[in-house]
């Protein structure tokens, strides 16, 4: 039993377990996890064999009760809901379409460059997501213990839409450049420096001058 364990724990399976449902498909968690569908069967089947899943020809059955999952689980919950990373990376897995919006949409068009207001103890991930994906996003941030729009810790500061529209930078889902220029200068004393640097980054001309100003006090 406890090799079998050790043998599971990989960042295959770890994957897997993150983003199965209660009842799935192969192909369905391969497009989560972004893996071929070959090596997600393989570890499905591996799981399965640990009393994980229960397969079907058409179906993955997720057995909620079982000891493994749920150590898999307390894993996550203790250590990597702990971790703000994982709060940027998990939201790929859920299969629901998102964006980064006002201030991580502003840290993520200067290439990390510019971030504010945010430490451990307070740090809000702000993001826009469909409305008919609420209930599922909850679901996933209840499995994995992650916060959601709370006063303290690292937490998802979401703002539900029927539709919204996004870019992308560096292959990241982000609200559109122009609005990020205009929450900026809605803000501009939190965020003239960002955008200088997105006019150095984009060629764009907000005629913000903020180095100049500085050097000239």
């Amino acid at each position: 039993m406890i090799s079998m364990e050790i043998e599971l724990i990989n960042p295959y399976s770890l994957k897997i377990l993150m983003v199965c449902r209660p009842i799935d498909s192969i192909n369905g968690i391969a497009n989560r996890i972004k893996l071929s569908y070959g090596w997600t069967h393989k570890w499905v089947n591996e799981l399965a064999k640990s009393g994980i899943f229960k397969l079907t020809r058409m179906n993955v059955y997720l057995n909620e009760d079982s000891y493994l999952y749920k150590k898999t689980l307390t894993y996550i919950k203790d250590i990597l809901s702990k971790n703000i990373s994982f709060y940027y990376e998990a939201l790929s897995l859920f299969g629901i379409k998102y964006c980064f919006s006002k201030t991580d949409a502003v840290f993520v068009w200067t290439k990390g460059g510019y971030n504010i207001s945010r430490y451990k103890g307070y740090y809000p991930v702000f993001i826009k997501l469909n409305k008919q994906d609420k209930e599922l996003f909850k679901s996933y941030c209840k499995k994995l213990g992650l916060q959601i729009n709370k006063k303290k810790s690292i937490f998802y500061k979401v703002e539900y839409s029927d539709n919204f529209r996004f870019e992308f930078c560096d292959g990241i889902p982000v609200d559109p450049l122009q609005e990020t220029i205009s929450f900026m200068k809605r803000n501009i004393y939190n965020f003239e420096p960002a955008l200088e640097m997105i006019d150095e980054i984009y060629g764009t001309k907000t005629g913000i001058k903020y180095k100049e100003a500085v050097g000239n006090v």
